[in-house]
């Protein structure tokens, strides 16, 4: 297939949020163990029975995040700790026993900020991680996806969101060209693989998209993160938690863009990352913004991937994102996963 077919065949996501993506505390970091970083963020350590609640509500790709970094060792091996791998292979392998497809990526890491000055160390690293990634799940069929980082942007900068800047969507760009030099060079089943590549922050502005350089690569996946409209479905401001008419216009205008920016140039797109947060009681309102959003997402072919991060309940400043209650083994909306998954 190519991989705008392949792209196609897919429906909806869910993302195991706050898990293997978690960071423990500095202080704590020495010595840490994978199943301390597991649960280092509220939820619990996960069982191939909660893939099996997501895949059997309709769910068909499953998007693993992974922060590796304090299982990475000195340069100029960067060695990634075997048991950690290992537990990353076991989830990868709850999604296969599934057969749901599995995007698995570089999470909240910390070493590749993307400035001409630390780009040298930042590609020789990333090259040397995924390498090890790529030999690694290098027999697993197409239904895994790499997917280089995630929302690679100037931290604490004043350009760090949106479409950044020049320089900084410049090197997100070579650092995307260098991991999918490195994951195909392993060869086997990883020349064909089908490879994410980010924008700048992994944005879905205008600037970053028309930012994203294609690599000549035949089989790469633009992805991109929407929470759209941001007041209503991420914002900090209780203000905005209703759902309303007008607001659909925002929806429309973004995957009208997605389509002017990546599609209509043959680059095939997965919105990696979206949702809408919990405020109060506002299920209602949540069930309406998934309903025309996958609606709009499914007419241009793009599948959408559900940010779960395991928080359904607790204080107005958390990003309740949670739909799976992990603790409980229920889901906590089960009219929103239904209209989402419909």
């Amino acid at each position: 297939m190519t991989p705008m077919e392949y792209v196609k065949k897919l429906r909806v996501g869910w993302n195991l949020g706050d898990t293997m993506d978690a960071r423990v505390d500095k202080s704590e970091r020495k010595g840490v163990t994978p199943k301390k970083q597991e649960t280092a963020w509220h939820n619990p350590v996960t069982t191939p029975e909660m893939i099996k609640m997501v895949a059997e509500a309709g769910f068909d790709i499953f998007r693993l995040p992974v922060s590796w970094a304090d299982f990475i060792g000195p340069a100029p091996e960067y060695k990634i700790d075997p048991v950690f791998m290992a537990r990353v292979a076991e989830l990868v392998d709850y999604g296969f026993d599934n057969e749901m497809t599995v995007i698995l990526n570089l999470h909240h890491e910390d070493w590749h900020f993307p400035s001409e000055e630390k780009y040298p160390a930042a590609s020789e690293k990333l090259q040397a991680v995924w390498t090890q990634i790529a030999k690694h799940f290098e027999p697993c069929c197409d239904k895994l996806i790499f997917e280089a980082m995630n929302e690679p942007r100037k931290v604490k900068t004043d350009v760090e969101w949106n479409e950044g800047d020049a320089e900084g969507r410049d090197v997100v760009a070579k650092l995307g060209h260098d991991f999918i030099k490195a994951v195909r060079a392993t060869g086997g089943n990883n020349t064909a693989r089908m490879l994410m590549v980010p924008t700048y922050a992994a944005s879905s502005s205008t600037g970053a998209m028309e930012g994203f350089v294609p690599s000549g690569d035949a089989n790469i996946i633009a992805s991109v993160h929407a929470y759209t409209p941001y007041l209503f479905a991420l914002g900090d401001d209780y203000a905005h938690h209703e759902w309303k008419p007008e607001l659909e216009r925002d929806i429309d205008e973004l995957f009208s863009e997605i389509d002017r920016c990546l599609l209509s140039k043959g680059i095939p797109v997965i919105i990696g990352e979206m949702g809408a947060r919990r405020r109060g009681d506002n299920i209602a309102d949540r069930v309406a913004w998934a309903k025309y959003y996958t609606a709009v997402a499914r007419k241009y072919g793009i599948p959408c991937v559900w940010w779960d991060n395991g928080r359904t309940e607790g204080p107005d400043r958390w990003e309740k994102f949670g739909l799976l209650d992990r603790k409980k083994m229920e889901w906590a909306f089960p009219e929103l996963v239904e209209a989402f998954v419909k």
